[in-house]
């Protein structure tokens, strides 16, 4: 195996939407800043994802210094400024209930209007706290509006492999990870414990199985049968398809494209 380094980082500050590539990030145990303290809901505070809704896909998130700018094509640009608190609500993430801040009536409108069902966004607010699953992971483990898991992990060549296999490739974010290594085999990332990057210890706590999502064409907000498909061919086990590992950060810091990874267990 070659150096071992972070050859992508990526953030989806609102859950189900498009993904910001970024250059380096903070890091803390709740995975990378501002990553899914955004998401939509229904009126019941439900969230709404590309699973039942695919036209998330075509919005663009981009931060900005009091919030969020979302675009898409034949909708206006709009603003959004993080909720000072005073509009809350209980929202459902699958089985767990939070608490969440709503971000208005005018993005509630935007939003309604393009994805052509009733819906609101939702932020999740400081000091909030939602423990991940237990079953997997420790006390003090925690997530934003994530499905399950602060921080997803990739490889290259693990999506190298998967192209290789079909006739036409499919782009690393219809995976949705936040960070993607390179310098390793396809699939060495299924074996392996704890990395070490810079002061940051991650803690892989569990293969991550794959719904429907990476079918949906993210430019055209078609539903297909790839890639999920080839992946059953020769990545299901128990029933289920696996493609990535679920991460969770022990301790703070900072990460950046080009950083070694070390494997420590």
């Amino acid at each position: 195996m070659s150096k071992l380094i972070i050859s992508e980082l990526a953030i989806y500050p609102v859950k189900s939407m498009r993904q910001v590539s970024l250059k380096k990030s903070a890091m803390d145990m709740g995975g990378l800043k501002y990553d899914r303290r955004w998401m939509v809901v229904d009126a019941d505070g439900v969230m709404i994802t590309q699973r039942k809704v695919v036209r998330l896909c075509l919005i663009q998130p981009e931060l900005t210094a009091r919030g969020l700018m979302l675009t898409t094509e034949a909708m206006p640009e709009i603003k959004v400024s993080i909720p000072d608190g005073r509009v809350s609500r209980k929202v459902k993430v699958w089985n767990d209930e939070c608490n969440a801040c709503d971000g208005g009536d005018e993005v509630a409108s935007w939003l309604s209007e393009f994805l052509k069902i009733e819906c609101r966004l939702v932020y999740f607010p400081d000091g909030e706290t939602r423990i991940v699953d237990q079953d997997y992971a420790q006390p003090n483990d925690q997530t934003a509006f994530s499905d399950g898991f602060p921080i997803l992990l990739t490889s290259q060549a693990s999506l190298d492999d998967l192209n290789s296999r079909m006739d036409e490739d499919v782009p690393m974010a219809r995976f949705r990870p936040n960070i993607v290594v390179s310098g390793c085999e396809a699939f060495a990332e299924d074996n392996w414990k704890q990395l070490q990057v810079g002061d940051i210890s991650l803690r892989i706590v569990k293969p991550c199985s794959r719904c429907i999502v990476p079918n949906v064409d993210i430019d055209s907000a078609e539903r297909r049968k790839e890639p999920v498909k080839t992946l059953a061919s020769y990545r299901k086990r128990d029933n289920k398809i696996f493609f990535g590992q679920n991460v969770v950060a022990d301790g703070e810091g900072e990460l950046e494209v080009g950083m070694e990874v070390k494997i420590s267990d």
